[in-house]
């Protein structure tokens, strides 16, 4: 898991891995993407999350170089989500150069045993609707669409999906 003093990597993995993959999505707009990253993943903001007892990172390694992480979060939830003790994925990503490697399958696996140790009983996430891969990579995972949300990318509100999955 990672600590307060992960901060800087966190916030420079978070900024690579977020721009790598959806910088090159012509439905992004750059000067929204570049709002939003600027919110999101400055080294503030990552240690702010990183305070918040509620909030649990994980980095991976692959080869000795942080290859991607992940962050869940306790006690949130959204309209459609059917939980006792959901947990939300909040984040999974992983460097472009390490897809197919296992990284982010990895990374699911740890956050499954995280929650599930934790006495949570749905994992759940909100996914773009025009990511694909992710799509398909939650669908492998056992998650199941039960609504959508929106997700605020600067000025350009997108839809996400909500997935959950029974842990």
């Amino acid at each position: 898991m990672a600590l307060a003093a992960d901060a800087i990597l966190l916030a420079e993995l978070a900024y690579k891995t977020f721009w790598d993959a959806f910088a090159h999505h012509p439905k992004n707009a750059p000067d929204d993407l570049a709002y939003y990253m600027r919110q999101a993943f400055n080294e503030e903001q990552i240690c702010a999350e990183l305070a918040d007892e509620r909030n649990i990172f994980l980095i991976a390694e692959y080869e000795n170089e942080a290859a991607g992480y992940a962050k869940l979060i306790m006690g949130t939830t959204e309209i459609g989500i059917t939980a006792e003790r959901p947990i939300e994925l909040s984040r999974l990503y992983s460097h472009q150069r390490f897809l197919g490697k296992g990284v982010g399958q990895g990374l699911l696996d740890e956050c499954f045993a995280i929650a599930k140790a934790d006495g949570h009983d749905v994992m759940w996430l909100g996914v773009w609707e025009f990511n694909p891969r992710a799509r398909a990579f939650y669908e492998k995972n056992g998650f199941r669409t039960v609504g959508e949300h929106v997700f605020q990318l600067g000025s350009d509100p997108q839809t996400d999906l909500l997935m959950q999955r029974p842990l």
